[in-house]
Order: C-alpha cells, then structure tokens, then sequence
C-alpha cells in the first residue's frame, strides 16, 4: 500500500510537531508545508519539505491525499472549507473553529458534502483516556454524581513571544486549552449542558483571560467543577501527569481529574479506583477498597494520525467528528460568555 501524501499546513510549534510525526510514520508522508511566514522557510529547508505561501499555490503543483490544519484558530474555518470544498481529507486541530458560527458552517459543509474531517482532539486516542472511560462505562463508580477538574500549569513569556496571536481574541487558554478539557469531560461523562464561571486576567494583563473557575451541568445530572490556569506554578494538567509527552516536566503522583459515583471514585490519570463492593457498605465510616487501574501509555498523536489515514482510506469515520468539535467549541464559548456576563449559560443540545 502507497503511503498517504499529506500536507502541513502551519509550521509553528503544533504544526512542527505534526510535521515529527507523519515523518516518523509507516504510512504517511509529508508532501509539502503551507506558511506565508519567513520562519516556515527556514523549516522547510532543515527538513527538506516543498514550501507553498498559501492553500491555492499548493493546489497548482501538489494534490496531496490529506491536510492537517495546525494554524491559529482564526483560520481554521476558511482552510477546512477550502479543503471541503477540493475533497481533501482534513485533520483540524482543536478548536475545530474560533467562534460558533464558523464551527457550524464547517458542520454544516461537512453534512452536505459527506466530506472526510477528524477534529484534533488527540486526547481521545489516549490509552490512559480509553481505560478510564471504560471503568466508568463498566460501572464501577455507579451513577456519576460529581467531577473535579483542573488544568494548571505555567506557560513561559516565550510561548507568547512565539506566537502573539495566543494573547488576543480568539485565544486565551478557554479556547486554546479549556477545548480539551471539554472534550475529555464529554468523553468521560457526558454531555455538558449549562456552565457558570469567574475569570480574570490579572496576572498577564492580556485581553484574554488567564485564570478560570468553572461550574458545569452534565445532561445526566452530575455537577462539575474545574479550575483552569496558565500562570499557576502548579503541576495539576494532562500534560504534566499523563506522561504521554516527553516536552514536559512529569509528576507521576499527581492527578487532574476526580469522578466520583455513588459507588465509587476515579482519580485521572493514575487510574488509583476506590470503590465500595455492596451497597450496605456505603459510608463515609466504611473504608474504601482500593485498586489500581491497568495505564498503558501511548503518544496519542502517533495513534491519532494511524486513525486518521484510516479515515482518508475510508475504513473508519472519526472518532472526533466536526460535530463534536462544534458541541466543544459551543461549550467553551459558553464559558466566555459566562465570565462576561456572569450568569449561567445554558447550552443547547444540537
């Protein structure tokens, strides 16, 4: 089998990243980079990869059997459509778009053509995500009741250096970080369906925010809370616990999720279970029995760009769909929505 000719569109640090990995793959290879940027040149060269400016100089040398979309959120509406538009399989990165109705159109095109498009949620190919849904699926924790989240960490002066665009609208960590977060709390239980939230900006001093407190409404009834920073010096993320990227600084005792049943709770990502085995048991006088859930780990970049070539060869449709980007990105706005006006967002189903 031929490998895939897939196009990088956006050289900065994401679109790098993508870039390491088709390289690395059995069954894909970079055809070409799009970016407009000077610095995109100098990437292009160190790893010998056809340049084109934009989309449409691609389209007049090269037709490649896929893109991924690695740019800043303000242009993933316009690129996917162009995309949807020639038949060009996509890989968005996350967030599928920077606003509601942009998210939709592309929902919308996607419908109407039956156009081949995975959302850049990558954390749905986790294996540690894959067993904790599982637990949850099995019924080891009973009717879900409550979720405790957080993702704090401490982004570096340079990460906005790098790229100004993250200090502006559009950004900000709800869209550029909270998005994942939605998705992995939509995986493990459910639905969102209304939020309320304070945010402030007091520390970097940006249009955006830089600290979040978010109280979430799940469609079964479970409450949910979570704290969201990227200027806390604290270790609390997926990044920093998961262990699935080696760019970051680990800590292996630590947790960033907590759910929690009626029979039992899940802590997130060390997979530690404590469960009561009959209901006569339930008390807080009554101690827990403890077990350690089975945690592979696995890049799930590598595992995302395996599933995505499968949908190109249309062996699978995607596990994160445009649909659920958009359900993601209706979330997240809410939020802002709700720091802005300080009420609760309710959000609506479809």
């Amino acid at each position: 089998m031929s490998p895939l000719r897939i196009v990088i569109v956006g050289a900065g640090s994401m679109g790098q990243t993508h870039l390491s990995v088709v390289q690395r793959s059995p069954s894909c290879i970079v055809s070409a980079l799009v970016d407009p940027s000077p610095a995109a040149a100098a990437v292009a060269l160190r790893t010998g990869v056809p340049l084109y400016a934009t989309l449409d100089q691609l389209i007049e040398h090269d037709r490649p059997d896929g893109a991924i979309l690695a740019t800043p959120n303000t242009l993933h509406a316009d690129q996917a459509l162009w995309c949807i538009g020639r038949g060009i399989p996509a890989l968005i990165e996350k967030p599928l778009a920077a606003t509601v109705p942009d998210a939709l159109a592309i929902v919308e095109a996607v419908d109407r053509t039956g156009a081949k498009v995975l959302v850049g949620h990558h954390r749905a190919h986790s294996p540690i995500m894959a067993r904790a849904r599982q637990l949850i699926a099995d019924g080891r924790l009973g009717p879900l009741v409550a979720v405790m989240g957080s993702a704090m960490f401490y982004k570096p002066d340079q990460y906005f250096v790098d790229g100004p665009w993250r200090t502006g609208p559009g950004a900000g960590p709800v869209l550029l970080n909270m998005i994942h977060e939605v998705h992995n709390l939509r995986m493990l239980c459910g639905d969102i369906v209304a939020v309320q939230a304070l945010g402030s900006r007091r520390t970097r001093g940006f249009p955006v925010e830089d600290t979040v407190a978010i109280t979430l409404r799940f469609a079964s009834g479970a409450l949910g809370t979570f704290l969201l920073s990227d200027t806390a010096a604290s270790a609390r993320s997926w990044e920093q616990t998961s262990h699935e990227n080696p760019i970051y600084a680990h800590s292996d005792d630590e947790d960033c999720y907590v759910i929690a049943g009626t029979f039992g709770s899940l802590a997130i990502p060390t997979l530690r279970l404590k469960t009561w085995s009959t209901a006569s048991d339930r008390s807080w006088c009554t101690p827990f029995d403890l077990a350690q859930g089975e945690r592979a780990r696995e890049d799930p970049l590598v595992r995302q760009l395996a599933h995505f070539a499968d949908v190109i060869r249309g062996d699978v449709t995607p596990v994160v769909s445009a649909h659920d980007g958009l359900r993601n990105v209706r979330v997240t706005h809410a939020i802002l929505d709700a720091i802005r006006t300080g009420t609760t967002i309710a959000i609506p189903p479809h």
